[in-house]
């Protein structure tokens, strides 16, 4: 996946963490992200958002509406792809290679995604054995830019008596991270729903033969799959 070039510029690593973002929330879809919606997610005002999707459209990477939002045209898509891509193999490298703990790669991944080669990205590919999934269960995009989504939802909406499998856990709150270890939630573990949660009650699951209170703001950052949804996936 070589990376993009427009005319002589390379893209800078502010776009490609704007490209990210969209892609965050929209995914492949077609639909445009309002301006108020990416600041959220960038933690950034909404006057400089508009001034970097005006960069953007220009680019050819973003359509743009100042009224409707932004979404990604094609090549959008293959650089925020790319990025994700190095993003995910920085994170299961660091953990396998070199011994980080899962809650500690997010931000060193973030700033070395923008940096590494595409030589590098493959080596670390391979040296890896070609891995499907990162270490917090999120699927890695092939060389190509194929990103296999599975479906999910989060554990907080699965039905009592249910009996799910921990798929994903997002890598962007270290603390979240570290609660769902301690409670042995972590990516490939097979839990039984007990008890739903009431009036923002922790719900309850049974791993292992113990049930295990699940605080509701966990269970919403813990996204499982069920038989109905299409079964079980490795961990990363």
């Amino acid at each position: 996946m070589p990376k993009l070039k427009v005319g002589k510029r390379r893209t800078s690593a502010a776009q490609e963490d704007y490209l990210k973002a969209l892609f965050r929330i929209s995914g492949r879809a077609a639909t445009l992200v309002p301006n108020a919606r990416l600041a959220e997610e960038m933690g950034v005002s909404p006057g400089s958002v508009s001034e970097m999707l005006g960069k953007l459209a220009t680019l050819g990477l973003i359509v743009h509406d100042p009224y409707r939002g932004a979404r990604l045209t094609p090549d959008g898509l293959k650089v925020a792809v790319e990025m994700i891509r190095h993003h995910r193999l920085i994170e299961t490298y660091l953990v396998r290679a070199l011994g980080y703990g899962w809650d500690e790669v997010h931000e060193e991944a973030d700033r070395l995604e923008h940096a590494i080669s595409e030589r590098l990205e493959e080596r670390m590919w391979q040296a890896l054995g070609q891995p499907a999934f990162d270490p917090h269960g999120d699927p890695i995009p092939a060389p190509d830019g194929t990103l296999v989504e599975h479906p999910t939802l989060p554990l907080q909406s699965a039905p009592a008596g249910s009996e799910v499998t921990v798929s994903r856990i997002s890598d962007r709150d270290p603390a979240k991270l570290r609660a769902v270890e301690r409670l042995g939630l972590t990516p490939g573990r097979r839990v039984m729903v007990v008890e739903e949660s009431v009036w923002e009650s922790p719900i309850v699951v049974s791993l292992d033969g113990s049930q295990i209170s699940v605080p509701l703001g966990l269970a919403r950052a813990i996204r499982v799959e069920g038989d109905a949804e299409g079964g079980t996936k490795p961990p990363g």
